[in-house]
């Protein structure tokens, strides 16, 4: 027996493999267990050390950074996904007015550290409060990586289908939103939120101009001597809370990768009403 890409293996290679996973999990278990018997020799889980996290008013300034986080996360996305699709399209227009500027920009911004872009808007361009400075170059960093995704998604796809739909008499908008668009959108799901989730954790980068996020907090409360430096229990607390961000994340893609295969048995789009809106139009494919 055998599969497409390797021979499926026989009775001995499974118990095999079946012994590599039990000491890959060991030996992950074993580094975990080191790990916590270091930090509890270190102190790092006694009582005195995590009385911080009791205080109300410490409580409200974390989800207070939290909040900023978030909010730089989401205007980020939104203006990255737009910027994006903006960008793609033009690198896939016909017309080197368009594509020639797409494609500098992109290249351009793909190619300057995030960081670099966060210190010149914010020092160089004086834009006023750091959230302006963080989601300005979020978004043309992401935007840019995301431009690239959406463009090779649309021509990962075979030429065949764009070819038919303009020999029934579509534009090629028509093309890219009823034909091409909707199979690029369910190949790029797992690219768009992969660079998502490192949009986020970029997020991060605002403590350096000062953004009251959760890095920048967790900075300042290990540091304070009244909590005996509770350094490493506020790196616990916040990397648990960036964990959870990007597993929300990873459930939102599983969600909508399910809701795409549940819509593709909803009803077909009416192909005719577009290709006849095409020839009365310019009675010939764009």
């Amino acid at each position: 027996m055998s599969a497409v890409l390797f021979d499926v293996p026989g009775p001995k290679a499974r118990v095999r493999h079946r012994g590599y996973a039990v000491l890959g999990v060991a030996a992950v278990l074993g580094l975990i267990g080191y790990v916590v018997y270091k930090f509890a020799d270190a102190g790092q889980f006694d009582a005195g050390i995590w009385e911080w996290i009791l205080y109300e008013q410490i409580q409200l300034e974390l989800v207070d950074a939290l909040l900023n986080t978030l909010r730089a996360f989401a205007a980020s996305a939104v203006l990255a996904l737009a910027f994006g699709a903006i960008f793609a399209a033009a690198r896939l227009s016909d017309h080197a007015v368009l594509r020639v500027p797409a494609t500098i920009v992109v290249e351009f911004f793909r190619a300057v550290p995030l960081v670099v872009m966060i210190f010149f808007f914010h020092y160089g361009l004086a834009l006023g409060a750091p959230f302006y400075s963080v989601v300005l170059g979020l978004t043309l960093y992401n935007g840019s990586v995301l431009a690239e995704v959406f463009r090779a998604g649309i021509l990962s796809l075979p030429k065949g289908q764009s070819e038919a739909a303009y020999a029934i008499g579509l534009r090629k908008t028509q093309v890219t939103r009823l034909v091409l668009l909707p199979q690029a959108l369910r190949a790029m799901m797992p690219a768009v939120i992969s660079q998502l989730v490192v949009l986020l954790k970029d997020t991060a980068l605002g403590f350096l101009i000062t953004y009251e996020e959760l890095l920048r907090y967790a900075r300042y409360l290990g540091g304070i001597i009244e909590f005996d430096r509770p350094l490493i229990p506020i790196t616990i607390v916040v990397g648990a809370m960036y964990i959870l961000m990007c597993l929300a994340l990873t459930g939102v893609a599983k969600w909508l990768e399910s809701r795409n295969r549940r819509s593709k048995k909803a009803l077909p789009v009416d192909v005719t009403a577009e290709t006849e809106e095409a020839t009365l139009t310019d009675g010939k494919p764009a």
